[in-house]
């Protein structure tokens, strides 16, 4: 499979939010690819946006079977949520349940006017009632395959295609502790 260019597909999302962009909108980056894209997003854009972060782990469903990530990061919404329309970023959709998180985390700091979701790939398995309204590509991929986003130390986005295999290798499974 040939992949996209990221830095395309970013180009062809800010195309998208530009014309959303109204007096009360606010940008809201999910970590870590959504908040990479949200940084470039906004620089971009060149009009000063509230803007926010986003760590929805704590708010999973799925929370005691994933666990924490070793690279959690806070959340941090400076800005009143109340009345805002909300453009949620993510790098990768897929099932919808980061989205959920999400929005439930939202949903803490206020009532938003909408919520919009800017993603940069559709990668289609959505298992919940949500999709983007913006995108960069809709690439279907099979249940045992992962897109991964990676930002180099200048900024450039890199996409990569991982299989269930190559991300148990590198992600190994804890070891199992006897019980006394």
């Amino acid at each position: 499979m040939t992949l996209p260019d990221p830095e395309l597909l970013l180009q062809n999302i800010i195309a998208q939010i530009q014309p959303r962009i109204q007096a009360n909108t606010a940008l809201v980056g999910i970590h870590s690819g959504g908040v990479w894209m949200l940084e470039r997003i906004r620089a971009s854009l060149g009009t000063e946006i509230p803007f926010g972060k986003l760590d929805a782990a704590m708010y999973r469903d799925d929370y005691a079977k994933r666990g924490l990530k070793s690279k959690n990061q806070p959340s941090w919404i400076p800005f009143d949520v109340n009345d805002k329309h909300i453009i949620l970023i993510d790098d990768i959709f897929y099932t919808g349940r980061t989205t959920r998180a999400a929005m439930n985390e939202l949903f803490d700091y206020g009532r938003p006017a909408s919520i919009t979701l800017a993603v940069l790939i559709n990668r289609g398995g959505a298992q919940l009632p949500i999709a983007p309204q913006i995108t960069g590509a809709d690439i279907p991929l099979q249940p045992n395959q992962a897109f991964q986003l990676s930002q180099d130390t200048h900024g450039k986005f890199h996409l990569s295609l991982e299989s269930q295999e190559t991300m148990q290798s590198s992600h190994p499974a804890p070891l199992d502790t006897p019980h006394a």
